[in-house]
Order: structure tokens, then C-alpha cells, then sequence
């Protein structure tokens, strides 16, 4: 698929979503949304598919919004730009396979958004991460207002929206920002390495265990949950996956008895 601001790679079950406009530190566009939207829509349509990966060109992951061509917009045409973005924010968070945010060097504004959006974040040592809304007279987008506070608890979400202040991959991995921070140069080795140990899992239990979760954050009550938690139990053991994982299991079993 050849899109204009998006590269877009799939090798071994793992897509690989690239924001590509290395020159403005991969500043977000209206259309690096819309590119986004097309390749995760692919990436959702893909059987062979069952991870996700999002990373940066460069030396950035994102820098946030592209101020230059923000100047330019009407109010309308700002409103059309923020509703793209909040559509690529929902798709992520709901997406049904699992996604990874690589953050490989800067990821600002609605680029740290982006990142907040993924099930798990790795960060390279050097990565600044931060919201500089509040010094650029903006807000919060993309969910984060949440998201952030479910990560890191309100105290820490408003010192760091509050102060804008970036922090660096130590800094996130220690307040629980990232799952985990690592060598600049062996970030993309262990984001695959974790993919692919994902992608040896049972495709649709990933997708139950997914929505499950996202109903415990609050979009369900506890006996809803409950509920549902029979239910994709149910629906889980009877999947052909179910059959082979077990096979796999009792083979393994006895082959640790002999």
C-alpha cells in the first residue's frame, strides 16, 4: 500500500505503521490522519495480521501538530482536522489487535497522544515525551485527557499538562507512562521481539481480552463485566485455537514426563 505520509510494512504477522515526514519531525497533517486511518483499516481487514506497530521516520516520532498549516485553517476547517484525528485516536483504542507504540525520539501534542492511544508503549532513553498544549494556547486531544490519568493516577496527569513539561523514556517508564524504556539503538529489536511473542497468541482471545479490558476502565459496570467475561470465556474455548493450544499443551506435558 503506498501512502503519502505513512510508510506501511507487513512481515510475519506484524504490520508496521511508520510516520514518514522526517523533515518537520513527523509533524501531524490532516492528511498523515487520513493516511493513518487507511492503514490501519488495512491492517484490521489483514487475517495474517496480528499486531500492530507504530513507530517514526527519523528522529521523531512526532512532534505533534503542524503548526504551519493549523495557522491556515478556518474554524471549520480546524473542526474537519480535529474530528479526523479523534476518529484515528478511537479506531486505536478500540483497535481489536493488539498495537505497540515504538517511541523513538520526540512525541509531542497529538504525536504523545498517538503513543497514549497504543496498549503498550516502548520508549527509546533519549524519547522526549510531553503535552506542550498549555504553552501554545491548545488542549488536550485524542483521549488523553483519560488516558494519561490512567497511566500515571490525576496528581502526575495535571503536573504534566499543567507545566507542559517533557520528560525523557526513564522519567515515563518510572511513573508507569511507558511499559518500558531501552537503548535507542535496540528499540525496534525489542518491539519485534515482543510482537512476535504476541502474535503466538490466540488471535481472538487477544480481541476478548482487549474488549474485556476496556469495559473494566469504565465503559461497563463490574456485574456487566462479569457478564462478559463468561461470555468471551465461552466463546474463546471454542475456537479452533482452544483445540490446538491444548494438543499443544499436552504434548508438552508428557513430552516433560519422558
Amino acid at each position: 500500500m503506498e501512502l503519502e505520509t505513512v510508510r506501511y510494512l507487513k512481515s510475519e504477522h506484524i504490520a508496521t505503521v511508520i510516520l514518514n515526514r522526517p523533515d518537520v519531525l513527523n509533524a501531524m497533517n490532516k492528511q498523515l490522519w487520513l493516511d493513518l486511518q487507511d492503514a490501519l483499516a488495512d491492517a484490521r481487514r489483514d487475517s495474517e495480521v496480528k499486531v500492530v506497530v507504530i513507530t517514526g521516520q527519523g528522529r521523531a516520532f512526532s512532534s505533534g501538530a503542524d503548526l504551519k498549516e493549523s495557522k491556515l485553517r478556518s474554524p471549520e476547517a480546524y473542526r474537519d482536522y480535529l474530528e479526523s484525528l479523534q476518529r484515528v485516536s478511537r479506531q486505536i483504542i478500540r483497535f481489536p489487535k493488539p498495537t505497540i507504540a515504538a517511541i523513538n525520539g520526540y512525541a509531542l501534542g497529538s504525536g504523545y497522544e498517538l503513543a497514549l492511544a497504543c496498549d503498550i508503549r516502548l520508549a527509546a532513553e533519549n524519547a522526549k515525551i510531553g503535552s506542550p498544549e498549555a504553552r501554545v494556547a491548545s488542549s488536550i486531544t485524542g483521549g488523553a485527557l483519560r488516558l494519561i490519568q490512567d497511566l500515571v493516577g490525576p496528581g502526575k496527569a495535571k503536573e504534566l499538562l499543567f507545566t507542559a513539561t517533557s520528560i525523557d523514556g526513564f522519567e515515563a517508564e518510572r511513573i508507569g507512562l511507558v511499559n518500558k524504556v531501552v537503548a535507542a539503538d535496540d528499540l525496534m529489536e525489542v518491539t519485534y521481539r515482543m510482537a512476535a511473542s504476541i502474535a503466538q497468541n490466540s488471535p481472538f482471545s487477544l480481541k476478548m481480552i482487549k474488549r474485556g479490558l476496556r469495559l473494566a476502565q469504565g465503559e461497563a459496570s463490574l456485574e456487566a463485566l462479569m457478564d462478559f467475561e463468561v461470555e468471551a470465556c465461552l466463546a474463546c474455548v471454542g475456537t479452533r485455537d482452544r483445540t490446538a493450544a491444548l494438543e499443544t499443551f499436552e504434548k508438552r506435558k508428557e513430552n516433560g514426563r519422558s
